[in-house]
């Protein structure tokens, strides 16, 4: 209350805006610790809440964070369970210590001094002066508030657990913003697919197809000349083999960009192992992850096109001396981080490639988060949540 009322009288001046913002900031914490009491105490979780997320900085990020229903909600929660709280611990503790006494009260009683002012409980609503009945009274008003105390004890948590269910919840807010965040990662998963897609016909129309038709016009020489110019025919005839297992190797290589067998077959550890080889910037590998079920073929084919694009993409543009690759399993999630020595300057503007990294990567509901100032070095990490997915197979740490 004291920030609320310190904010609204500043916020002529501005003053007041950090000053609300710090109060729903501290009202945010009180609320974090209500949840977690009320769940340890009650053992059932609490519908899901939502604060809306703020990418704003500044004077306008302070603003944003002030049109946050749910820190409102914290604030009133704030103001509102304090008597409440203070009430139910008053009440049980006088609930329980009462007849905690009363019960024994033959103990103790004998050392109130029964001069002519003393009046027992009995005394005071029945006018009946009698120490012996005052203590039979007294003690059986004791066992009664003890045999009651655990029911008293549960309406208070629940009228506690109701407040907090009430004002620190907001379900359709939660779903409101799920909903949004699966949207949004359908539309990254199309975008991501179509420029695969794209990228892939780009390469095959570039690369093999190229080969391929002048492939088709060696042979049609090689017929031609097979019988008039024999040796005509064996240089077509080697010139074309070249061609074709030059193709070949395209095709490979444009396979084990989309889904390598060896992924497949051996698992990630293996298939970023390979892709490491390939890479002409020298690689530092530190590949940990568990023994037992591998991941969903989804997580470790997104985690693969991490690896890849970012060694590419340091191969290509970093103008790196080294990479350091480090892959493991932590709090539910396989994390990747691809780290050089370069000159920096990435970033995940549209139009760039590790945008497109960034759309691959929500279409597993997974983040990416890139530090790269100019001059270097460049961090790369990402997160791919595992919850929610199936496992196959097996894995051997690497």
């Amino acid at each position: 209350m004291a920030g609320f009322g310190l904010g609204v009288s500043t916020l002529i001046v501005w003053v007041g805006l950090p000053v609300l913002v710090a109060t729903l900031r501290a009202c945010r914490g009180l609320a974090v610790v209500e949840r977690r009491a009320t769940v340890a105490v009650t053992g059932h979780e609490l519908p899901p809440h939502h604060y809306r997320a703020v990418s704003r900085t500044g004077t306008a990020g302070l603003v944003a964070q002030l049109a946050d229903p749910q820190s409102w909600r914290d604030l009133l929660h704030a103001v509102l369970g304090f008597p409440v709280r203070l009430a139910a611990a008053v009440i049980t503790l006088s609930w329980g210590l009462g007849g905690l006494g009363g019960l024994l009260c033959v103990t103790w009683q004998w050392a109130l001094p029964h001069d002519g002012d003393y009046r027992g409980l009995l005394d005071l609503v029945a006018g009946v002066d009698s120490p012996a009945a005052d203590i039979g009274v007294d003690t059986a008003l004791g066992a009664l508030l003890l045999v009651t105390f655990p029911l008293v004890t549960r309406a208070l948590v629940a009228l506690r657990a109701g407040l907090a269910r009430g004002l620190l919840t907001n379900q359709t807010a939660a779903l409101r913003a799920r909903t949004t965040e699966l949207a949004t990662a359908r539309r990254a998963a199309v975008d991501a697919e179509a420029a695969t897609l794209r990228r892939v016909e780009r390469d095959l129309h570039d690369g093999p197809q190229q080969r391929l038709v002048r492939l088709d016009m060696d042979l049609e020489t090689l017929g031609r000349r097979l019988d008039d110019d024999p040796d005509a025919a064996r240089l077509v005839l080697a010139e074309a083999l070249t061609r074709n297992r030059e193709a070949l190797a395209e095709l490979r290589a444009l396979s084990r960009g989309i889904a390598p067998p060896i992924l497949a077959d051996r698992g990630l550890a293996e298939a970023i192992t390979a892709a490491a080889a390939r890479c002409p910037v020298p690689v530092t590998l530190d590949v940990a992850l568990p023994d037992g079920p591998r991941p969903a073929a989804a997580v470790e084919n997104t985690a693969y096109f991490v690896v890849t694009e970012a060694l590419t993409n340091v191969a290509k543009h970093a103008d790196a001396s080294r990479v350091g690759v480090v892959v493991g399993v932590a709090d539910e999630r396989v994390t990747v981080e691809v780290a050089d020595d370069g000159r920096g300057g990435a970033h995940l503007g549209k139009g760039h490639g590790l945008a497109g990294l960034a759309d691959r990567l929500a279409a597993v509901e997974g983040r990416l988060d890139v530090t790269s100032p100019e001059g270097g070095p460049t961090v790369l990490t990402a997160e791919i949540p595992l919850a929610g997915v199936g496992r196959s197979g097996g894995e051997t740490a690497r």
